[in-house]
């Protein structure tokens, strides 16, 4: 086994570790983490003209997305706020295929700064709760 299998494997085993131990808010931010991660390969595979790359990284996000943060909206008791996230979340699928039939960077960027401020809103309640807990 080379390094680089040797290094695949133990980022596969620390991920399941990390999702194992996770509470439902860090599954969540995970799933924002592994959303920014999968942007980034598919931006340097467009730039590098790598379509298989592109292509695996780009299913990947829309999972992350549609399967992922759509999915675990409740939209009976989430209101209008889970009903706008659903949209949303449907825009950007919709966005990153568009992106992938076209090798679109301006797309990967729109869904970027749509998505970041949703990423850093889940990051501040984390910070929030840990200050709650402390008082």
């Amino acid at each position: 086994m080379n390094a680089h299998s040797f290094a695949g494997a133990y980022q596969q085993v620390g991920a399941q570790t990390a999702v194992s131990n996770a509470s439902a808010h860090q599954l969540v931010s995970l799933l924002f983490e592994a959303f920014f991660t999968a942007l980034l390969r598919a931006e340097g595979a467009i730039r590098n003209k790598d379509v298989p790359t592109k292509n695996t990284a780009l299913s990947h996000a829309v999972r992350i997305v549609d399967e992922g943060l759509k999915a675990a909206l409740n939209l009976n008791a989430g209101g209008q706020l889970a009903a706008d996230l659903a949209d949303l979340y449907a825009y950007i699928c919709l966005r990153l295929t568009q992106a992938n039939l076209r090798g679109d960077l301006q797309a990967l960027d729109e869904c970027r700064r749509l998505m970041q401020p949703l990423r850093e809103a889940w990051t501040s309640i984390a910070e929030h709760k840990e200050v709650l807990n402390r008082i």
